[in-house]
């Protein structure tokens, strides 16, 4: 049985990082997620990482996340090495949260929502 996350809560949250053909970056966050700081921060330490003097096009799996708090919107606005990045949700949180995203910070790169995989991942490869 799932439980809800408190703010009581100190655990990372995990997510999936995969450098997949032809190049693009898939970062999936788990069910219910709640993101924060340090769990954007770890993320995007780690696209630095798998990406090197590379940069590579992301897709960013966010359907099925509960929450983003301030401090990982803002880790989210710095710049690293995904040249473009896709959000992909289906649900009308999901937009919410990208839009609001999108509206108040100013993305490091071309970032744009998407409730298709397929046409996310076309836009990605495009550029």
């Amino acid at each position: 049985m799932d439980h809800p996350v408190t703010p009581q809560d100190h655990q990372e949250v995990s997510f999936e990082l995969e450098l997949e053909e032809p190049g693009i970056l898939r970062l999936t966050w788990p069910r219910g997620a709640r993101i924060k700081e340090s769990d954007a921060q770890r993320a995007m330490d780690k696209v630095n990482e798998l990406c090197g003097t590379n940069r590579h096009p992301m897709i960013v799996d966010m359907a099925t996340t509960d929450d983003v708090t301030r401090g990982a919107r803002s880790v989210f606005a710095k710049p690293c090495q995904a040249s473009r990045i896709a959000l992909w949700g289906s649900s009308p949180v999901d937009r919410v949260i990208a839009n609001f995203f999108l509206g108040i910070m100013k993305p490091p790169c071309p970032t744009k929502f998407f409730t298709s995989e397929t046409e996310a991942l076309e836009w990605l490869v495009e550029a």
